[in-house]
């Protein structure tokens, strides 16, 4: 999150320059060699708060990093300091140093688990309304108040957000090599995604955010028609509740890192209508807005980007990649490039639609795998909720099955036919009394 710069430090300089300005005004008329002296004592008292603000700027910036186990970051960015022999920043850097020694590798990439959720409901009352995407939202998505329980269970529980590429990259010979995780003895790492954050047009007026932006401050937010019709900005979905929540908790994230938001691109992307192809099921005429639309849609993206959030292609048709054809897998990715890429950059991840995958648990060696790496992918995922963790560490690409965090598994973990949500929290804590039959399952 973007914060003011407006620190103390820096309104006693501005009151201190206009105590100068001052005093200034008030010797003019006395003599030099009066004025001198107490001109470079006004300049000295200048640089004296300059170097406090830098200092406090500098010890800041590492702890954030120290924060979020990159003591190395931290420690670096204060031994290049021009004030390095300051006690602060020595005791700073000698600290940074003892924890870095605490942190244990993690000893297994293979066994990093992976939660995906789709767009949260923000008023169940709109989503579980009992018309024909009832039964839907039911199955598909999660409340605002069950997402928050989450959260705080994962973190009590210990789990600390990783990137994708924090498990594994490629090397300079092009092979994919499991990397370093270093955190305490006490954390362990989770990757999180989200599905479809489009906003689509089928959403409209069941309780669901309109799209993500930006508020006046640049922070991510959420644009909301509340109950009556008025239009306001909140933390009405994952991506700023998840902000929200780092900068309360800043050891949940791991070196920054965020979560993967999976794309479609068929009605748009993040809330804007941003496609040329089609319009959605509930348009009969072009956006003309498009320009606009797709341009705002890149300054979220941007802005998302810079806190740390990555972005997958979620097929630009919603395709199911193991059931389509070779030919139709090329036209769909080329339209993801087209009218998605622009706007949130190039990636190098592909989350498949429907859980499906282009391979059994073999090792990829199909034309499907072949063209999809030749289109700049290296990261694959699926769904697969019937084991905590299961992942490939492919020649030169890593694939990862993710568990869907959904009403149908958390009503699945109520009535004992899969509990694999129960290592990451206790789903009757979680489970929101506002979902029909809530009582019934609960009790």
């Amino acid at each position: 999150m973007k914060h003011s710069f407006l620190t103390k430090g820096k309104i006693l300089l501005f009151l201190t320059l206009i105590f100068i300005a001052g005093c200034a005004a008030n010797t003019t008329q006395q003599s030099s060699a009066t004025s001198s002296p107490k001109k470079r004592k006004q300049l000295e008292l200048i640089k004296q708060i300059e170097q406090k603000e830098h200092k406090e700027h500098l010890l800041a910036k590492a702890k954030a990093s120290a924060q979020q186990y990159d003591y190395q970051k931290a420690i670096t960015l204060l031994k290049k300091s021009s004030i390095l022999k300051d006690e602060d920043i020595q005791n700073a850097i000698d600290t940074y140093e003892k924890q870095k020694k605490n942190l244990v590798t993690w000893p297994d990439n293979s066994k990093i688990p992976h939660l995906f959720f789709h767009s949260l409901i923000v008023d169940p009352s709109k989503a579980f309304d009992g018309d024909d995407m009832d039964q839907g939202y039911q199955d598909y998505m999660v409340t605002i108040d069950e997402f928050k329980n989450i959260l705080n269970q994962l973190y009590e529980k210990g789990f600390v957000l990783v990137s994708i590429q924090d498990i594994a990259k490629l090397n300079k010979n092009g092979k994919m090599v499991y990397q370093n995780i270093k955190l305490p003895s006490n954390k362990k790492p989770l990757v999180l995604s989200q599905d479809d954050v489009s906003y689509y047009e089928y959403m409209k007026n069941d309780g669901f955010a309109k799209n993500l932006t930006l508020d006046a401050n640049g922070n991510l937010t959420n644009t909301y028609i509340n109950r009556k019709g008025k239009v306001v900005q909140g933390a009405y979905d994952l991506v700023p509740i998840l902000d929200h929540f780092v900068d309360k908790h800043p050891d949940f994230s791991y070196k920054g890192a965020r979560g993967i938001i999976s794309l479609t691109g068929y009605n748009g992307v993040l809330g804007y209508r941003t496609s040329e192809s089609e319009y959605g099921p509930n348009s009969d005429k072009p956006n003309p807005n498009i320009k606009k639309d797709r341009q705002q849609a890149k300054k979220v993206a941007d802005a998302m980007k810079q806190e740390g959030w990555e972005f997958a292609s979620h097929t630009w048709g919603h395709l199911n990649a193991e059931k389509v054809s070779l030919d139709l897998l090329k036209k769909d990715t080329s339209k993801w490039k087209q009218e998605v890429e622009p706007i949130v950059g190039p990636t190098e991840t592909i989350i498949f639609a429907f859980g499906s995958d282009i391979g059994d648990w073999r090792q990829y060696s199909n034309n499907k795998y072949h063209y999809l790496k030749s289109q700049g992918f290296d990261y694959y995922a699926n769904v697969d909720a019937s084991k905590i963790t299961w992942s490939q560490l492919g020649l030169n690409y890593f694939r990862q099955s993710r568990i869907n965090v959904d009403g149908l598994r958390m009503r699945g973990a109520l009535t004992g036919e899969n509990e694999v949500l129960e290592h990451f929290f206790n789903v009757k804590l979680v489970f929101d009394s506002s979902r029909p039959n809530a009582k019934t399952l609960i009790h």
